[in-house]
């Protein structure tokens, strides 16, 4: 089958690879749309010890079960594989389970294919009137429904009183915006350095989004999510958090630094680390979604797979305006 292969930082190419093979308990699902992710840039980008080359990224799949009773049932894909015995597993935080696997790490091919194999209980049924580059992006909305989650139960306030920031205008940060709103908060402000991303944020997607540079050195936020997870926007939540406040930290774009320890420890500032999403938090995301509870998930960019390797350099150029691009292995 046609695969997207990593092959050293810096490069992708179209290659066949073998089919695969599910195990007890898995299907195969033949993939319509699969997102690209910060987290493929950055193995793209050579940064990633976990995903050494070669390997098929991608890890954001919607498309139709292949095989088994259930072939042609729509679907959305869980990447996470879990054991589902181990404490972390039977408390429900299945997503801190000690021997998870996700497809595009190995010993997992991941989505940027043709055909990949998973667990039939990582699928959720998409409903018809849901297409398969919406349901692409119940991965990435679940990141950002599970931190609002985590926030919400610290934040010891109303969400309809708390002024919610978010860092970060991409995929991760629009998914945790809509799922702010989606969970009552009222008072949503997006903060995205790069103009055409900003103009699209506010015209298509109806976000209030302003350029870091724009907001008051003085103004403060219940709650700060961080999407995006280097030194300088760790710094800018340590100081946009109030007194009392949240930092919900998703992206992992550097592993350290900027973090302001003493005023987070004399204003009792809360910072949340967050990872994934468990299996409830992706079922109640993508349902969200299916409801018509995140709007019209119309904000992605669609390329064929076989035009994967300049999507991923349009992406590093800042070149795309809209916050995901989905590769399709059959652009029909």
């Amino acid at each position: 089958m046609k695969a997207l292969v990593y092959t050293a930082p810096r490069s992708l190419s179209v290659q066949t690879v073998d089919e695969p093979v599910p195990a007890d308990g898995e299907v195969v699902v033949e993939v319509a749309s699969v997102g690209i992710c910060g987290s493929d840039m950055h193995a793209y980008l050579g940064h990633d010890e976990r995903r050494p080359a070669p390997l098929v990224l991608g890890h954001e799949v919607a498309g139709t079960i292949a095989s088994g009773p259930r072939a042609g049932q729509a679907v959305t894909v869980n990447p996470l594989v879990t054991c589902g015995r181990c404490a972390a597993c039977r408390c429900g935080r299945d997503n801190l389970c000690p021997h998870r696997q996700i497809i595009s790490m190995p010993p997992r091919p991941g989505g940027f294919a043709e055909r990949i194999a998973i667990p039939e209980r990582n699928l959720v049924d998409v409903p018809v009137h849901v297409r398969a580059d919406q349901a692409a992006l119940a991965e990435p909305i679940a990141c950002g429904w599970h931190a609002v989650r985590l926030a919400s139960e610290a934040l010891r306030m109303a969400c309809d009183d708390a002024a919610a920031l978010v860092i970060g205008g991409g995929a991760i940060g629009l998914g945790a915006a809509l799922s702010l709103s989606a969970n009552g908060f009222a008072n949503v402000t997006v903060s995205e350095p790069e103009p055409a991303r900003r103009a699209y944020l506010a015209e298509h997607c109806g976000q209030s989004v302003t350029a870091p540079d724009e907001l008051a050195p003085d103004r403060q936020f219940h709650l700060v999510v961080d999407a995006v997870g280097i030194e300088a926007t760790r710094a800018f939540a340590s100081g946009a958090a109030s007194p009392g406040g949240v930092i919900v930290h998703i992206g992992l774009g550097s592993a350290s630094g900027g973090l302001d320890i003493r005023r987070m420890t004399l204003q009792e500032i809360t910072f949340i680390g967050t990872y994934t999403y468990t299996a409830g938090d992706f079922r109640d995301a993508a349902q969200a979604m299916f409801d018509g509870r995140l709007g019209t998930l119309d904000w992605t960019a669609r390329r064929p797979l076989d035009a994967g390797a300049d999507a991923f350099a349009d992406l590093k150029a800042g070149r795309v305006a809209e916050p995901k691009i989905v590769l399709r292995p059959d652009p029909a």
